[in-house]
């Protein structure tokens, strides 16, 4: 019973260290001032094409996943890559938050895009011409910060309902020839 009751109070010293050591690595992410300010930043290398941004807002080793793109995006000349593709399809690019959640070192954003397309879209199977059209998309960005700055960068949004802005269409493919046509 002795042993007992020397137990009971190392156990709780033990969750009470370990408990609070937790809370202290939750309280460590970025605070969501933090983030509206790296944000802010990401908003002017989109929207004004402010490349000396980059290495302040992304971190050398950032990974970028996105619905345009098959391949991740990596390293800063990656990401200045991306943001030259997009503002050369779109020179008029601008991009909104409409919302944004901080948790951790994460943040959540919900975005809008608005554009007219008057530069080649550059695609894996080659260029298409500018249509002339205006688009408007919304999608959701998740960023991971470390140090303040991004290191992984997931973007989400509907490329289909983008491209049927820009005019193109989607053709299904045909069913194969069956033999006794064939004949």
């Amino acid at each position: 019973m002795k042993k007992l009751l020397m137990i009971i109070p190392l156990a709780l010293l033990l969750c009470l260290t370990f408990g609070c050591q937790k809370a202290k690595e939750v309280a460590e992410g970025i605070s969501e001032e933090e983030a509206i300010i790296l944000l802010d930043k990401a908003l002017e290398i989109w929207n004004e094409g402010n490349f000396a941004l980059v290495e302040d807002v992304f971190a050398p080793e950032v990974v970028a996943r996105t619905s345009t793109f098959p391949e991740d995006i990596v390293g800063l000349e990656g990401i200045k890559n991306w943001v030259k593709f997009a503002r050369t399809a779109f020179p008029d690019m601008h991009m909104t938050f409409d919302e944004i959640i901080v948790k951790g070192d994460n943040i959540v954003g919900r975005f809008t895009v608005t554009g007219t397309n008057t530069g080649p879209l550059s695609m894996p199977s080659g260029d298409l011409p500018p249509t002339g059209q205006k688009v408007r998309f919304s999608g959701l960005g998740i960023d991971r910060v470390k140090n303040g700055k991004i290191t992984e960068e997931l973007v989400f949004y509907n490329v289909l309902d983008m491209m049927l802005q820009l005019g193109f269409t989607l053709t299904p493919p045909q069913p194969p020839e069956r033999q006794e046509e064939k004949q």
